[in-house]
């Protein structure tokens, strides 16, 4: 009868802590929002100003080429977004949006565009050059991997999308560019 109670003790308690180990990604998002999502303390907003590119990104922003921090357009930061589609025939068309930015804080921001949709961005981690940064958002609908050269750093990188995956990010579902 022990050894029965005892096993079933440890059956139990082992299903219980399957649960601490496995990552649930909200229902329309890239993270498990129960974990902290953290903010960097390092630099300023005039440290991400320019160019970016996209070196990593979850599904729904593939053609998401380049993001610029801009420290003043008509007296106000913004951000822009450089999409690239490309067509099967090899004709790619580049559009770009502006948003104002607005701070809430060190390193995090609400951005708006002209019809008034917002979302957050937040520096999650950038690396001490300022060359690579993981960027998110507290509700998971986006995640990426900025760097400022299309290619190289690939230790940057890795370390970037490692910093996403300790923020409850399913790094699995990243595509790499």
């Amino acid at each position: 009868m022990k050894r029965t109670t005892k096993l079933a003790f440890a059956i139990a308690a082992l299903i219980s802590l399957s649960g601490c180990f496995g990552r649930t990604p909200v229902d329309d998002g890239f993270r498990d929002t129960s974990v902290p999502l953290t903010v960097t303390t390092r630099g300023t907003a005039a440290d991400l100003a320019g160019p970016w590119h996209m070196r990593a990104h979850f599904p729904g922003d593939r053609s998401l080429a380049l993001v610029t921090f801009i420290e003043n357009l008509n007296g106000a930061p913004a951000v822009e977004f450089l999409r690239s589609d490309c067509l099967l025939s090899g004709n790619c068309e580049n559009s770009a949006e502006v948003w104002r930015s607005e701070p809430l804080g060190q390193n995090r921001y609400r951005l708006t565009n002209g019809s008034g949709e917002r979302f957050e961005l937040w520096v999650i981690w950038v690396d001490e050059g300022f060359r690579t940064a993981a960027i998110g958002t507290p509700d998971g609908s986006y995640g990426w991997v900025l760097d400022r050269k299309p290619t190289e750093g690939e230790d940057r990188i890795i370390a970037a999308r490692e910093i996403l995956s300790f923020n409850g990010y399913d790094t699995l579902r990243m595509i790499q560019k």
